[in-house]
């Protein structure tokens, strides 16, 4: 038979006083985290026509990789969602889109999403005007599992270079930024706590000790 190991009545008490201190703190932290994030997503904010920001008339419209070669600055009009639909991967760590320029060819783009544009009320219809872009050097056939990812229907046509349509609009996700911390602070004030309450009440004579302290030799 499987012996069942109950944890010690003390042991249970001063791990649920951690939890609740550590349930205390994390939503303490979550608030400001929360105002923190406000003030982090307004400083990561990028104006029209910036790197990462909305595509105006302004901005060339590219048709070729020849185009984007030629130009510091771009855009690319998709069809519907289609930019999102043809591969994607993580490449060191960023998320990039096979996209489709009008003459066919396909390459490798970071895109901000809350800077396409859509000329339609539906995104599944009218077109899409990507971010401001750049050209950034880099040399995709050198990550294969990237490419396993963002090939799984069709080739890349350059595997030399990458658009960036990010820029500083580049932001960390409410998930990490807010609940990763705070759940790092929860379990950080369960973990100190823990032994502190228990050591005060063994001291005190209320709990055992977990580890009962060494009895000092009697001096002759």
């Amino acid at each position: 038979m499987r012996r069942i190991h109950i944890l010690r009545f003390d042991i249970w008490l001063c791990l649920l006083f951690s939890v609740l201190l550590g349930a205390g703190a994390g939503k303490i932290a979550n608030n400001i985290l929360e105002k923190k994030y406000e003030t982090y997503t307004e400083e990561h904010k990028v104006d029209a026509n910036e790197i990462g920001g909305k595509a105006t008339e302004d901005i060339f419209r590219a048709q070729s990789v020849e185009d984007l070669l030629s130009h510091d600055t771009f855009t690319i009009v998709s069809p519907g969602i289609e930019y999102r639909n043809k591969g994607a991967g993580y490449y060191k760590g960023m998320y990039l889109y096979a996209v489709t320029l009008p003459s066919g060819e396909k390459v490798a783009a970071r895109v901000n999403s809350d800077s396409v544009v859509s000329t339609s009320d539906s995104i599944y219809s009218g077109d899409s005007i990507l971010p401001v872009g750049r050209i950034i050097k880099a040399d995709l056939s050198s990550e294969e599992t990237f490419l396993s990812q963002i090939e799984y229907k069709e080739e890349l046509s350059r595997k030399d270079f990458y658009i960036d349509m990010v820029g500083e609009a580049e932001v960390i996700s409410d998930e990490y930024y807010v609940d990763g911390v705070a759940m790092l602070i929860e379990l950080l004030i369960v973990v100190i706590t823990f032994p502190i309450f228990h050591t005060i009440g063994s001291r005190m004579g209320i709990f055992p000790y977990i580890f009962p302290p060494k009895k000092k030799e009697e001096t002759k």
